[in-house]
């Protein structure tokens, strides 16, 4: 017994190593049995293997928590449905070729299973059997079939639809500081695994529709090629041929419809999942039984029909009682909910010192009705969520961002905020204290009723919704967003491409101090009367207004005793030039080949050179950045920072000057600040008429 037990465990970790072989297999075996004749006992596995794989497939469906848990099921249900159909060649050659000299005989020659499916199941008649074979189909084919097709197309369609609003919001998130780079990269891998899934389920579920109408075409031609074998071949009567053929193909029929049916439920199911978290074993149960009212006025129902109708009275009152135990147990789990809600301790917030300071560099304005957002004692987390947008945007850039003061101003509206900087207006918006923001484009959208309005950060057409349609909106492939996240990535947005504005003289002396601790030497030799506070703070606005980060103070403060001899903005480029790395990490990307890149647009030679001897005035700036603006459009799209990449450090700052007031946004790099393990992948250029090209 232990030798039979051992050898059975090696046989399952061979077994194991080599599954990658399983697959290959399995697809090379349905060939061959297409052309090799099987005994009808390897027949009988077979079709039994096809019905238990058909069951472990429902049953996986029923307990994944998420479809992306079973992201192979279309690609298994097009294996599943080769298979069957393979099946159905080889008994039907079994059929119709049986060697038996009468039809009493020829029973058992198709194997034992199709034998137990026409006689057992069918009730040992024709027309039993018949009858269940049809309503299988047509339950299939109608109901399951229909309703999981269309499922799989809106399904797909509107997950297409709302990759780009899912995309920002992780986006958001990720400047926002709620979530860090890695789980940002998982969470834009799920949005596309998502959409490859759905858009293979559209596909797939054709093959189920097909089965079913390959199921009768091939039960009628089993049936008429069984009459003339029976008939021509064999010399049997008409009566016992068509007994017999009829028998055997139904059962042929049920045995393959079976798996078939247990597999279309499979596929309805798993596109029929509305964002649930949990398996459906206990996600329908848990919500059957949430609504305990609902319960008590079916059994109530129930009561009220056995007394008052002529139907049997014991089951239905079995059933009542069931239902109003289920009901009251749901209403008292509900009640300990709450008792155990009300008796939780408040969080009590330790009480901290913080000292306005003079001049407020980062301040947030909120109307009345917006306060209780920034109020811990009700519950707002404004403050949390701005203490994470310092510390991720300190990280990303290497700039401490002073304390956000945040103040109630009257004369707002009450939804609105607004962020100013050093005193100046710089940002403002409206916000919806009761409603979740989605970006929708207008064919979505136009199927809720909300407030329409502009995204603040990106500008996108959005609708604020009430909250309880969050879940609707969700269950379409939307991202809704509240109120709180909208204010705190419109913050992080602004604080980013102002962050020039916030570094102070004083903060460059910390930076220098703090330098002093690591760098000593180099702090002494370099910071004298020809680089002084004054101008590394200078130089440090420079590169922040280009959102280059400053966390290797070492590399600026060392270039910039280099080339401080010559003017700032020299300087500030041979500092870019040493923080290569850094920048091209930024606008960088992995490419098909796995290899990081950079897609970019450039200049034709004449413009670079005039731009290069400051001489060129035919092109206005506002003309220039509209060109540059059509030519990385492409770029934009596709999710990459806009970068045009010229020949020198000298035509990228005039360059950089003349577009900066109409198109910020824009990367303007030179050739030296590319590395070399970067490869630069040029996707256009802008002609003098500024056309993208």
């Amino acid at each position: 017994m232990n030798n039979i037990s051992s050898s059975f465990e090696y046989f399952l970790r061979q077994l194991a190593s080599h599954r990658h072989y399983l697959v290959p297999g399995l697809l090379l075996s349905l060939v061959a049995v297409l052309v090799v004749p099987l005994p009808p006992g390897i027949l009988d596995v077979l079709l039994a293997a096809n019905i238990s794989l058909a069951a472990v497939i429902l049953l996986t469906t029923i307990y994944t928590k998420s479809p992306l848990d079973f992201s192979v099921f279309p690609a298994l249900l097009l294996i599943t449905t080769l298979g069957r159909l393979v099946l159905n060649v080889a008994s039907t050659r079994l059929i119709l070729s049986a060697d038996a000299s009468s039809p009493e005989a020829a029973v058992g020659m198709a194997g034992h299973v199709i034998e137990a499916f026409g006689g057992f199941v069918a009730g040992s008649s024709i027309i039993v059997g018949a009858i269940i074979f049809l309503i299988l189909v047509i339950v299939q084919f109608v109901v399951i079939t229909k309703g999981a097709t269309r499922m799989s197309e809106v399904a797909a369609r509107f997950t297409l639809d709302a990759m780009p609003g899912r995309q920002m919001a992780i986006d958001a998130d990720l400047s926002a500081g709620l979530i860090k780079e890695r789980e940002a990269t998982d969470r834009r891998d799920r949005v596309l695994r998502e959409a490859d899934f759905y858009g293979a389920m559209d596909g797939a579920s054709k093959f189920v529709r097909g089965d079913a109408i390959a199921g009768l075409v091939i039960i009628v031609v089993n049936i008429v090629g069984g009459l003339g074998v029976g008939l021509l071949e064999r010399g049997w009567s008409p009566g016992a041929t068509f007994d017999l053929f009829t028998r055997l193909t139904i059962g042929d029929g049920l045995a393959s419809q079976i798996p078939s049916f247990l597999i279309a439920v499979a596929a309805g199911l798993i596109v029929a999942r509305a964002g649930d978290r949990r398996p459906l074993g206990m996600e329908i149960p848990t919500q059957l039984v949430s609504q305990p009212a609902a319960l008590a006025l079916v059994a109530s129902f129930l009561v009220v029909l056995s007394i008052l109708t002529p139907l049997p009275t014991f089951p239905l009152l079995i059933l009542a009682a069931v239902l109003g135990g289920l009901a009251w147990s749901s209403h008292q789990q509900r009640i300990e909910e709450e008792k155990q809600d009300a008796i939780e301790e408040p969080i009590v917030i330790p009480e901290t010192n913080t000292v306005a300071p003079v001049v407020d560099m980062l301040q947030v304005e909120l109307g009345i009705g917006l306060l209780s957002l920034a109020q811990v004692e009700q519950g707002g987390q404004l403050l949390e969520r701005f203490s994470a947008v310092r510390a991720s945007i300190s990280q990303e850039l290497g700039l401490v961002v002073p304390p956000i003061r945040v103040l109630d101003n009257i004369e707002l509206a009450n939804s609105s905020y607004r962020i100013k900087i050093r005193g100046g207006i710089v940002g403002e918006g409206t916000l919806h204290r009761d409603r979740e923001m989605v970006v929708v484009g207008e064919e979505v959208g136009r199927g809720f009723d909300g407030i329409r309005e502009k995204e603040p950060v990106f500008g996108l057409s959005a609708l604020w919704i009430s909250t309880d349609r969050s879940e609707e909106a969700r269950e379409l492939g939307l991202t809704s967003v509240d109120a709180l996240s909208v204010l705190v990535t419109h913050l992080s947005q602004i604080v980013t491409h102002h962050a020039s504005e916030l570094i102070s003289w004083e903060e460059v002396s910390r930076l220098v101090e703090g330098l002093k601790q690591t760098s000593p030497r180099l702090v002494e030799e370099t910071m004298s009367e020809s680089l002084t506070i004054s101008k590394l703070h200078r130089i440090v606005k420079l590169l922040l207004a280009e959102q280059v980060p400053i966390i290797d103070m070492e590399t600026i403060v060392e270039t910039s005793a280099d080339h401080i001899c010559g003017s700032i903005e020299t300087c500030v480029e041979k500092v870019r030039i040493a923080l290569r790395r850094q920048i091209c990490s930024q606008v960088s990307s992995q490419n098909v080949h796995g290899q990081q890149s950079i897609q970019c647009i450039t200049l034709p030679p004449a413009i670079e050179s005039a731009l290069h001897r400051n001489t060129y005035s035919d092109l206005q700036p506002k003309t220039l950045s509209t060109a540059l603006s059509r030519a990385t459009a492409p770029i934009v799209r596709e999710g990459r920072p806009a970068v045009v990449v010229v020949s020198s450090e000298a035509a990228r700052r005039f360059l950089r000057e003349a577009v900066a007031q109409y198109e910020p946004s824009i990367v303007i790099l030179s050739q030296q600040e590319i590395v070399t393990e970067v490869d630069l992948e040029v996707v256009g250029t802008i002609d003098v008429a500024s056309r993208a090209s």
